[in-house]
């Protein structure tokens, strides 16, 4: 059985999808691009201040369900150019502690709103 996840503090879904799914224990958590959720519109700046944004919003959601960033087992990364990856990853760093989550990252042609940064996360309760 899957129950659906979604908060005000997080940005709206995009498209036809859900913020997040519970599936029994597990969290599968959509890509965060950097959008503000009080203005729904993409931050400006670059992939370190739009890396903040997505961490916040992962943050909000994971909250809003009594988790905190910890709680995370795996995140995917989607960078729009692998020159981002240095200063992504040391936005990304600050903030999770170890032990920390498996991870993969990949550079695409684009993303969604043309961002240069999407993680999405899973999370076992």
């Amino acid at each position: 059985m899957k129950k659906e996840v979604f908060t005000d503090l997080a940005p709206k879904a995009v498209g036809p999808y859900s913020q997040a799914i519970w599936a029994g224990n597990t969290l599968y958590c959509s890509g965060q691009i950097p959008i503000d959720p009080k203005t729904n519109e993409v931050v400006a700046g670059d992939v370190e201040v739009q890396t903040k944004q997505v961490m916040e919003n992962i943050k909000a959601l994971l909250s809003s369900q009594d988790l905190s960033l910890d709680s995370i087992v795996k995140t995917t990364i989607y960078l729009s150019d692998m020159g981002h990856f240095q200063k992504m990853n040391a936005i990304y760093e600050s903030y999770l502690s170890k032990p920390y989550p498996a991870r993969s990252t990949v550079a695409v042609k684009t993303l969604p709103k043309n961002v240069d940064v999407e993680i999405e996360v899973l999370v076992v309760k």
